[in-house]
């Protein structure tokens, strides 16, 4: 039998511009973009000698595209101490990686137009294979610097443990 929503009233689907990243138990500041999370199953395919010229079809191994953050330039040094991790330039031998901690958890959450969480999810053992310190430079430009990391990833999940929030209605005071 379906289940129906909690909230039977909503009928427009959530937005995509109200949302934060977490990572070692802290929000990340001034991220702008996400990219898309994306898996894809590859497909074998085999058939038994006696059955006709058709093919039957399996799952096989799933990979999970790498997902890009976007932020605009500020003194915050999240992104590039996360990239130094996998490779800092100049460290001396032995030090260029932090294969102790290179990968790390991280969490999307998603919110509704009035700020209540309402999707999130868990993405596992990221790390940084890009890292875009500045975007070029343009005198002839109007825009802001922006900074990426893509995020290798193996794998995540929905947080089923989001439930959907009871939205909030306004009422006219009583004259």
């Amino acid at each position: 039998m379906a289940q129906f929503s909690v909230n039977s009233q909503r009928f427009d689907p959530y937005k995509n511009f109200k949302f934060r990243v977490k990572w070692d138990g802290k929000y990340v500041a001034g991220i702008s973009k996400v990219g898309g999370l994306k898996r894809t199953t590859e497909v074998v395919k085999h058939r038994e000698g006696g059955d006709p010229s058709s093919t039957r079809k399996s799952p096989g191994r799933t990979e999970y595209e790498a997902v890009t953050l976007e932020r605009g330039v500020t003194h915050d040094t999240e992104f590039e101490k996360w990239a130094n991790k996998v490779w800092n330039y100049g460290s001396g031998l032995g030090a260029e990686v932090s294969l102790k901690d290179f990968r790390k958890d991280i969490t999307i959450e998603v919110y509704n137009e009035a700020g209540q969480l309402v999707l999130a999810y868990n993405l596992f053992r990221c790390w940084v294979s890009e890292y875009q310190a500045m975007a070029d430079l343009d005198a002839n430009a109007n825009a802001i610097l922006i900074q990426h990391i893509k995020l290798e990833n193996e794998g995540w999940e929905r947080d089923y443990n989001v439930p959907e929030p009871q939205e909030p209605s306004f009422t006219e005071p009583s004259a």
